[in-house]
């Protein structure tokens, strides 16, 4: 989603919704055929690109890419299934193509941020999800009755939720694991900014509690992978035990897709709706910048990826811009956890079974929301408020130890064998 301030109090943001359809079977060959017509031509243009640089040539062109593997391949006898669907699908498989190697290139660049991007790669006929987009070329349209005609498929049945905010600019037919069909509408909406409230908020992500708040809220953590792996290590063991490339392995496999998408389904929702209530109630919302990939890793992988951090800040950073709110992350390497919130003093690293302290200014924190306050005051001064005042405690280091053993910390404390749930990532 991207926004563009009009004025102070209204916002344009590009929108995507999306909705679950339902293809009868001869709609549903029809985008198979689309689908893989698609993938093909996106496969041929990669292919062309990479033999020409090694070769040695010059970089192929958009619109020539265009002309010999759409236009051109149309007349011969090898493509000519390709007239069967909707050129504009055609279009947008190169589109895609392009896209890619755009990305590519200003990853080497630094033009892009975050992670490396990889050169494109060859789509699978076997790839779990399978998508064509159509723009407004095509001439899709909703029709009065509901249903999304498209060209050379037909007059899909649409399940609507909501209404649209305005007219589509493209649709994506998106065909996930689970074998369902869904339909993503791009839209322009025209938000107002919420009301502004006076409080402010710091959050800090927690494996015990989701998330807890500098107020002194505690989210609990629901777990949803946690509580569906009884039900998941049985479908897995149905499937492990059918012959491959049997119609009964497919069977189960689309069996476990399900109840993977279940799991994520579930989770989506929820923090939909908590980020919406946090984004509502503060006019400034504050989080760690944390390093999800490197957890990933660790041993706490499982726990990690089950409570779907970086798709909850995800949502509060779009939500807040949509809405007018503040939002920022601190430095990862902010000592939240070892700093006093009442008198600013750095108190050193402590292990993870800790979970409250008291500093030597006399104050008695829990590290969770300690961890918290201090993420809101870090946030409120990389932010200056509207008077441009920063409004952090000045820092007051600890007193070295005149003995390693001094520090109150067992050597060995991090790499303990605790249990998973126990474990707070800090």
């Amino acid at each position: 989603m991207s926004a563009i301030d009009q004025d102070d109090s209204v916002l344009l943001v590009q929108l995507r919704y999306q909705f679950r359809v339902y293809p009868t079977p001869g709609q549903q060959i029809e985008l198979a055929k689309a689908f893989g017509c698609a993938r093909v031509v996106f496969n041929d243009g990669l292919r062309l690109r990479q033999q020409a640089h090694e070769t040695g040539e010059k970089y192929i062109s958009d619109g020539e890419l265009s002309r010999r593997l759409i236009t051109e391949a149309k007349a011969t006898p090898e493509r000519a299934w390709l007239g069967e669907v909707s050129s504009v699908v055609l279009q947008q498989a190169l589109a895609d193509l392009n896209t890619a190697y755009r990305n590519f290139f200003n990853s080497i660049s630094g033009k892009r941020k975050g992670r490396k991007v990889a050169t494109p790669r060859f789509r699978s006929r076997k790839d779990n999800r399978q998508a064509i987009r159509f723009t407004k070329n095509s001439r899709f349209k909703v029709l009065d009755n509901g249903r999304l005609r498209l060209p050379k498929i037909g007059d899909l049945d649409v399940r609507w939720s909501r209404s649209l905010p305005s007219d589509p600019s493209s649709v994506a037919i998106i065909r996930d694991a689970a074998g369902r069909y869904f339909a993503s509408f791009v839209v322009q909406s025209t938000d107002e900014a919420l009301p502004p409230v006076a409080s402010e908020v710091g959050i800090d992500l927690d494996l015990t509690h989701f998330a807890v708040l500098s107020d002194g809220t505690k989210v609990a953590a629901p777990k949803f992978l946690r509580r569906a792996a009884r039900k998941l290590r049985r479908l897995q063991q149905d499937l492990s035990r059918k012959q491959r490339g049997s119609n009964n392995r497919r069977k189960a496999v689309v069996k476990v897709a399900r109840a993977h998408a279940r799991v994520a389904d579930t989770r989506r929702d929820w923090q939909h709706k908590l980020s919406t209530t946090i984004v509502r109630e503060n006019q400034a919302i504050y989080v760690e910048d944390l390093c999800v990939v490197g957890l990933g890793r660790t041993r706490l992988a499982k726990s990690v990826h089950d409570a779907g951090w970086s798709s909850f800040t995800s949502m509060v950073e779009y939500k807040a811009a949509r809405w007018g709110r503040t939002f920022g992350k601190i430095d990862r390497f902010a000592p939240t956890s070892q700093t006093c919130s009442a008198c600013g003093r750095i108190d050193g690293p402590k292990p993870l079974s800790v979970r409250s302290w008291t500093c030597p200014c006399g104050a008695v924190h829990d590290r969770d929301i300690n961890a918290a306050i201090n993420v809101l005051a870090q946030g409120r001064w990389d932010n200056p408020n509207a008077c441009g005042t920063r409004v952090r405690p000045a820092l007051v280091p600890a007193p070295r130890p005149t003995s390693r053993r001094e520090a109150g910390i067992r050597p060995h404390a991090a790499c303990s064998t605790r249990s998973v749930e126990g474990i707070s990532v800090l």
